[in-house]
């Protein structure tokens, strides 16, 4: 008889424990309504993930078994499986809860902690050692593991399968990277085929601070085929039928804990919908809306403000913002200078138009003007340069964060991953703000998704005017960023060795790049460094993104030359 498994996938909020509780018990009774015999849920669903340091506070770990015990505590005959910080006395495991009947049948730990990347898992966890058990739910044996578990071949999950397992149970937190979904589903295709048992696999969805998390679970049969699959950043419950594997001679079966009997008597006639993946430019959108909307959200706000240049940066953003929160919570502002061109400020009123957003216009020229006016005998005998360009920026910084102040609202930035890398910011001018949503997007990657977004919209939401004009600061007369910079086709590339793949000037010049230009990239991504740590965070979606994921001295002088 098959077991009917809800795939609880939720946008959970670190550190609000009792609304994590209240959001798994309307799941759970969800499930229980389907006639479900489990229902699975995220890693750390009670805490939210990454709590960090929270984990680390003796008091709330205790304030997660509290909550753990509430959702218990409300349920019956449909079993859940829910991820929590299990502290034994000063140690700390991540730990799945098996609970039922109102209350907790079993715990097992994570055993396979990840430390790489975003991943900081040694700091706050004890890996789980000792011998392994298997659940009984609606009369099938179940292995319980949580997420790393199943990336490792003869690990976690083949011991499982190896000591008598009927269907493996994984829960995840996996944060969303380009192209992970891929890989993903390759290992626990894997894992199905190398067991030769069912996985069902939950993932989170949502964003938390930089990590934005994309959902995406999954179940595999026993021959390693995908049989279900729920949606991408979507927040859900997935139920699916899985046929168990049958009761099998192993050499050794694993303790077994009674949970849940066999269910009898019929149940809701189950129809499985089947959902479309998204392209590789619609995960990419997905992800910064999704990170943009519950930065914005789960600190408490509901508004934003940014500036609108008229450039395809804040045009994008703007976009997402509206996508994200609603156009009407969405406030742009032009602050024109005396360089700032017609065709400009006139791309950016089309752009707020199209969306119907808040737009005002605020001439930043009399406190340009008061500033230089005031630094003046300062710098006498100095030619006027970068210092008087980078005075525009930081007067729009403070008038977007004035707004900000005055109406509570969040500022957004608009600065790229290209711009980024090679430190083509102002600090406390274009870097003033809460929340990047567009720093791990390379400048192609921008056009890319501008054009894309137009073609969903079928229309010129972004004035193409903005898409084919040169990209430009707008702080010197016909200034263009290629005159500061190679061609974005020729930079981003290279970036992408330096930053992403951690490649060396000479290793790239051996490979036959430029020289000039690869000395010259190398020495402005190792002196930006003091200037991204500065700067605020944006939704992680590339393999390697500034911020938790690469982490470098501010204070080197290693060029790799």
């Amino acid at each position: 008889m098959s077991v009917r498994i809800a795939l609880c996938q939720l946008n959970l909020t670190v550190g609000d424990l009792v609304g994590n509780a209240d959001a798994i018990i309307a799941a759970l009774a969800e499930a229980e309504s389907q006639g479900c015999d489990l229902a699975l849920f995220p890693e750390q669903s009670i805490s939210g993930y990454p709590a960090e340091d929270l984990w680390l506070k003796p008091a709330f770990v205790e304030d997660c078994r509290v909550q753990l015990d509430r959702v218990a505590a409300a349920t019956s005959s449909c079993a859940a499986v829910v991820g929590f910080p299990d502290g034994q006395g000063d140690r700390v495991f991540n730990g799945a809860a098996v609970l039922a009947g109102g209350r907790v049948h079993g715990v097992a730990h994570k055993r396979e902690l990840p430390n790489y990347t975003v991943f900081d898992e040694n700091r706050y966890f004890l890996a789980g050692q000792g011998s392994m058990n298997l659940y009984e739910i609606a009369g099938v044996a179940m292995g319980v593991s949580i997420c790393e578990d199943l990336w490792v071949s003869g690990g976690p999950c083949n011991q499982l399968a190896a000591g008598g397992a009927q269907i493996i149970l994984n829960i995840n937190a996996s944060p969303y990277r380009a192209a992970k979904r891929l890989r993903r589903n390759e290992i626990v295709c894997t894992r199905g085929r190398e067991t030769g048992v069912p996985i069902a696999y939950v993932n989170l969805v949502g964003g938390q601070d930089e990590l934005v998390f994309d959902g995406d679970s999954v179940v595999v049969n026993a021959d390693g085929e995908i049989v279900g699959r729920a949606g991408q950043f979507t927040e859900e419950v997935y139920v699916i039928d899985i046929d168990p594997t049958p009761v099998r001679d192993v050499p050794q079966h694993f303790p077994v804990v009674h949970v849940t009997d066999a269910p009898t008597g019929e149940r809701p006639i189950l129809t499985t919908t089947t959902v479309d993946e998204l392209s590789p430019l619609a995960e990419i959108y997905a992800a910064i809306v999704t990170g943009t909307r519950d930065y914005v959200h789960k600190n408490g706000f509901t508004d934003i403000a940014l500036g609108l240049s008229g450039g395809i940066d804040s045009a994008l953003v703007a976009v997402v913002a509206a996508d994200a929160l609603g156009a009407d919570h969405v406030h742009t502002v032009a602050m024109p200078s005396r360089f700032s061109s017609p065709h400009s400020l006139g791309d950016a009123e089309r752009l707020a138009l199209n969306l119907g957003c808040d737009h005002r216009v605020i001439e930043i020229e009399p406190a340009h003007s008061a500033m230089l006016n005031m630094l003046a005998p300062s710098f006498v005998g100095h030619e006027a340069d970068v210092t008087e360009e980078n005075l525009q920026s930081r007067i729009r910084g403070v008038l977007l964060m004035a707004l900000a102040n005055k109406f509570r609202w969040l500022v957004l930035t608009t600065g790229n991953k290209s711009e980024t890398a090679v430190g083509y910011s102002t600090l406390y001018g274009d870097t003033a703000g809460a929340f990047a949503v567009i720093k791990d997007l390379w400048k192609l990657t921008v056009y890319d998704l501008c054009r894309w977004r137009n073609e969903q919209a079928g229309y010129e939401l972004i004035p193409e005017s903005i898409i084919t004009k040169a990209p430009s600061a707008e702080l010197r007369p016909d200034q263009r960023d290629d005159q500061s910079l190679p061609p974005y086709e020729v930079l981003d590339p290279l970036l992408i060795e330096i930053v992403e793949k951690g490649r060396t000037a000479r290793e790239l010049i051996a490979d036959g790049h430029d020289e000039a230009i690869v000395k010259r990239l190398t020495r402005l991504v190792g002196i930006a460094e003091f200037k991204r740590r500065q700067s605020p965070i944006g939704p992680r979606v590339s393999p390697k993104a500034f911020g938790k994921d690469r982490r470098v001295p501010i204070t080197s002088r290693y060029r790799g030359h």
